[in-house]
């Protein structure tokens, strides 16, 4: 089902669900950091953290069973260095481990250890991602 819809409209139409469940806040200092060591300032958007939060719970459902280190390479991108050539830099973990946190609390997620060390959807997480891409069809 998720995959039937367009990915944009998914992501967008899942954040604003996501801003009025109680466990997905935005932080305070969320609005004064940068995403990665790439990025030259903070993001302007004001709903910045709940479309990371739909975008990463759109990657968990389509990754199966990810990491932050995995979602840290996701999310990163390549630093400008002056005269010296691109490096690419991955995206800060404080943000990404924080939504995991609150989803997890929301009961979206839960930890897996084995082969795949990280995180995965519970059945609660994914009948709320597929009813999100029901809305849209």
């Amino acid at each position: 089902m998720i995959y039937e819809v367009d990915a944009q409209k998914f992501n967008e139409t899942l954040a604003s669900e996501l801003k009025n469940l109680k466990e997905f806040t935005m932080p305070e200092w969320a609005s004064y950091v940068k995403t990665g060591p790439s990025k030259s300032r903070p993001p302007a958007d004001d709903d910045f953290w709940y479309k990371r939060a739909a975008s990463i719970l759109r990657q968990i459902h389509k990754n199966r069973v990810v990491g932050v280190n995995r979602l840290r390479t996701r999310y990163g991108g390549r630093q400008i260095r002056g005269m010296k050539p691109e490096m690419f830099r991955k995206a800060s973990g404080k943000i990404i481990r924080v939504i995991l946190q609150q989803a997890e609390k929301a009961g979206f997620l839960e930890k897996v250890k084995g082969k795949r060390t990280g995180r995965k959807l519970t059945d609660k997480g994914t009948k709320f991602l597929e009813e999100t891409a029901n809305k849209l069809k």
